[in-house]
């Protein structure tokens, strides 16, 4: 069995809103042979809770006005480091990048075919690892300039 064409149209749209809030690593599987309850997967990142909602209410978005899809549940929220959005066809799970790296959804879904993206959201691969090696270096750099202050 595969990913329904329904299905496929709503981790299309999905993938290219959160692609559009600049979520970082878009990926979705199709886990349709492996799980009864959904079809496909849809996994994107943020660096920080303000952008995971961001991408979340932008996805919420897309999908009710191009689909007239909305979703049957809505978890986390309120912290938004990980919020899970059910639309029964596909789940969305939007995790804050820290949130990506432990729970690691990647590992658990890897034998299951991806699902082709539009090119944005392909485009977003690797990204949270570029911005936790920026941000390691600013926060080396600033840790220098103190350093550097106090053997003045």
């Amino acid at each position: 069995m595969t990913a329904t064409d329904r299905s496929t149209e709503l981790i299309t749209v999905a993938a290219q809103a959160a692609a559009d809030k600049l979520a970082h690593d878009i990926i979705a599987y199709d886990v349709s042979d492996v799980l009864s309850i959904t079809d496909a997967f849809l996994l994107a990142s943020a660096p920080n809770d303000r952008q995971v909602k961001s991408i979340v209410d932008e996805i919420e978005e897309r999908l009710n006005k191009e689909l007239g899809a909305k979703p049957v549940r809505r978890e986390g929220d309120r912290e938004a480091r990980w919020v899970l959005l059910d639309y029964v066809d596909i789940v969305v799970h939007v995790q804050h990048s820290e949130e990506r790296v432990f729970y690691a959804l990647e590992r658990l879904w890897k034998d299951c075919p991806e699902i082709e993206l539009p090119a944005e959201a392909k485009a977003t691969r690797g990204k949270a690892a570029e911005h936790a090696d920026r941000q390691q270096a600013a926060e080396e750099a600033g840790a220098l300039r103190e350093l550097g202050g106090e053997l003045r």
